[in-house]
């Protein structure tokens, strides 16, 4: 769906890249719940998905999953939304540390492709992922 596959996008980047041993890039699929047992296995997550939030098509957000709950126009193919299954992980006690990196999608549409804002914006993304990742 275009944009909406920026995540995947970011994934294959990363496999490229010599990443510390502990960390492991994991794409997870439109089937949100399919997140569960990667959280359960994880210290810390970094998420990057699609996300409308008003701002200029490949602009990147990052926030915590507290801030699903404010009205933000997550785009999601998912079975369950991210916040569903943050909430269920939640509940099954299961609390990684979370970080959302989230990218404005200029198109939602048929296809592979990433638009040339987003394709643009994938070294950024990368780099906002590495950031996280010095993060302790």
């Amino acid at each position: 769906m275009g944009d909406e596959g920026v995540g995947v996008h970011v994934i294959r980047k990363l496999q490229e890249l010599e990443l510390p041993p502990e960390v492991e890039p994991v794409d997870g699929g439109t089937a949100g719940i399919d997140l569960i047992p990667v959280l359960k296995g994880a210290d810390r997550v970094i998420i990057v998905d699609a996300v409308r939030a008003g701002g200029e098509a490949g602009s990147i957000y990052r926030f915590g999953p507290e801030e699903l709950e404010k009205p933000l126009d997550h785009l999601s193919l998912h079975q369950l939304s991210l916040q569903e299954v943050l909430q269920a992980a939640t509940l099954l006690g299961i609390q990684p540390g979370i970080t959302i990196i989230g990218v404005e999608p200029k198109r939602i549409a048929l296809g592979l492709e990433l638009s040339k804002e987003l394709e643009e914006a994938l070294p950024r993304v990368i780099e906002a992922v590495q950031a996280e990742l010095q993060v302790d």
